[in-house]
């Protein structure tokens, strides 16, 4: 029995034609070797796996072949190109530049580079990973790579371009190598197989080739080790076994529940699939991926872009059938949600077994029943539906019920009664959007309800009597002062209801003086405002006899004259002012050298 060689190895390309994958970037570097244009310097970036440093060991071995094919390719049979295939040739140096880091390792390198070669025309120089190089190792490689000596040829290899300094990418010619397609991969796979005499199922290499997620050197490795479980005979079911995959079948399956709205059925089959070890984040991520597949099979455009085999293909379609295209979307909405909050999750089973229900629901018809598990989107709709099917004579009563309770515990102001009998007429009247015909919309009389207008104005100074009588203030005859005054007022204006936060701004503002104890007179500046007062005076007066304990308190209004309007003064202004009236605030502020921020 030979030595046993890994494929990753033994199927290393040799020729650029043998490179899987690469095609415009292998027929560039043929033309060039055809031309002998050459640049002093190369950049062969991509991610791990897809042929780099390949790609660059097969060029350096064609820039010195001696007869080169017409296709541009090594002929084999010169000295250099046997040297290069014997490990022989001293043309070709490699350097990793993860361990080859330093400023001393360049200096050994650029001295290298200044003995010609002595077999074929170029020396080649190979830096892979040349990311890895140290700031100080790039600037003392710049000057030699701007302008190295006429045999000398760099191929800088790195799967981190963006590392790399600008004044190195400048210098070189770049080549991004493609990641690998899942069908190139496969093709590749099947010749490895029957190379090696294995057989195999094209949905296992489908597998593996996902699984490599673009990379031929992973991909090989994973195949070395399916290979190896599987005793030459490379099955489906053993991959995924020995992979610790989730079969794809269970994708489908959760598809099928979920257009039937069978959430037992899921939330058992999820159960399963976590028993085996699986996490609940790659499922809903492979479920994802599985319904972008089935959208995709919706439309025969967009039926190559499945990178699946053709049985797998197949199966999409049919599902694709059975299976809305808004459900697809907004699964793939729900799933994607899901996909954010998994990580910040503190329960993170809970969170995919609701996301797996929210799918499940996506197509069942609405329902209103406790037990439906979504939310109500016409709730208030309901609640007015329920409204306008009480009989007229239970509202009534209803109302009347809590009037009757309401004046127990206080008896209402005029506008009291007014504002609830409002709402509670709109209450019950509202709109019922949900009712065929509309219906006239009824209007509301205050002599239904036994106020009218002119009775308000009439009962104003009774209500006022009366709130006095229930604050028991009424024969209170305290006397108080022009400080008590002011002190009590601008207690009341910060007491004053949230939605009347503007007029109580306002009336902080107003001074109320003693005119003839114990009247009380309020000067408004305008008269907007002072209609604004003159509707809650009644209020005003009643609050301002209970905290001055003087049930004999009269209130008038006036609107200001011209010359008892003060004007507003800045905070500016206001120091200013008070610095001049007052010796001791003008000392303090010279003497501190005080101002406004």
């Amino acid at each position: 029995m030979g030595e046993y060689i890994v494929s990753a190895r033994k199927y290393r390309p040799m020729t650029f034609d043998a490179v899987v994958g690469q095609t415009a970037l292998t027929a560039t570097l043929k033309n060039a070797v055809k031309s002998g244009k050459l640049a002093h310097a190369y950049l062969f970036c991509g991610p791990r796996g897809v042929g780099k440093t390949t790609c660059a060991r097969i060029f350096a071995k064609a820039i010195n072949c001696m007869h080169p094919t017409p296709d541009g390719e090594a002929c084999n049979e010169c000295e250099s190109c046997k040297a290069f295939n014997e490990q022989r040739s001293y043309n070709i140096f490699e350097l990793d530049a993860a361990s080859n880091n330093s400023v001393e390792n360049i200096k050994s390198l650029m001295e290298q580079t200044r003995i010609p070669p002595q077999v074929g025309r170029y020396k080649v120089f190979i830096i892979d990973e040349v990311h890895m190089l140290s700031t100080a190792a790039f600037n003392a490689f710049l000057k030699t790579l701007e302008e190295p000596p006429a045999h000398v040829i760099f191929i800088l290899a790195t799967t981190e371009k963006h590392k790399i300094l600008p004044t190195i990418i400048s210098r070189c010619q770049i080549y991004d190598f493609e990641r690998m397609t899942v069908r190139n991969t496969v093709d590749y796979l099947k010749k490895v197989a029957e190379r090696e005499g294995y057989t195999y199922d094209e949905q296992a290499l489908n597998v593996i080739a996902e699984k490599a997620d673009g990379g031929m050197r992973d991909a090989l490795s994973i195949f070395d080790q399916a290979a190896s479980f599987c005793q030459g005979h490379i099955t489906y079911e053993k991959v995924i076994e020995d992979l610790n995959e989730l079969d794809v079948d269970n994708y489908f399956r959760i598809i099928d529940l979920a257009v039937q709205n069978n959430v037992s059925d899921i939330m058992v089959l999820l159960n399963s699939i976590i028993a085996k070890g699986f996490d609940g984040g790659n499922l809903i991520n492979g479920l994802a991926s599985h319904v972008r597949n089935v959208l995709m099979a919706k439309d025969e455009k967009t039926l190559p872009l499945l990178e699946v085999s053709q049985q797998q293909c197949a199966k999409y379609s049919e599902q694709a059938k059975k299976c809305p295209t808004k459900f697809l979307y907004q699964a793939l909405k729900i799933m994607n949600s899901c996909d954010i909050n998994y990580r910040q999750s503190s329960n993170k089973r809970l969170l995919v077994e609701l996301t797996l229900i929210q799918i499940a629901q996506i197509t069942q018809p609405d329902d209103d029943g406790a037990g439906a598990g979504r939310s109500p989107r016409r709730l208030k709709i309901l609640f007015k539906n329920l409204i306008m099917s009480r009989p007229k004579a239970a509202q009534q009563v209803v109302v009347a019920g809590k009037t009757k309770e309401r004046n127990v515990q206080r008896k209402p102001t005029a506008e009291q009664v007014v504002s609830r009998a409002i709402a509670a007429d709109s209450h019950d009247i509202g709109k019922n959007e949900s009712s065929q015909s509309p219906k006239p919309a009824m209007r509301l009389k205050l002599s239904s309800i036994g106020v009218t207008f002119a009775s308000l104005r009439k009962t104003e100074k009774k209500n006022d009597v009366e709130d006095l009588q229930n604050m028991g203030v009424q024969e209170e005859k305290e006397t108080f002062t022009q400080e008590t005054l002011e002190l009590q007022w601008l207690s009341m204006c910060n007491r004053m209801p949230q939605k009347m936060f503007g007029l109580a701004s306002r009336m902080k503002n107003m001074t109320p003086r003693i005119t003839d104890f114990p009247n009380i007179e309020l000067v408004v500046e305008n008269q907007l405002l002072l209609d604004q007062v003159a509707e809650i005076k009644g209020r005003v007066r009643a609050s301002m006899a209970k905290a001055l304990h003087n049930g004999n308190v009269q209130f008038t209004l006036r609107l200001a004259k011209a010359e008892e309007i003060k004007p507003i003064l800045t905070k500016k202004e206001l120091l200013v002012k008070l610095r001049k009236d007052n010796d001791a605030v003008d000392k303090l502020c010279s003497t501190l050298n005080l101002d406004l921020a």
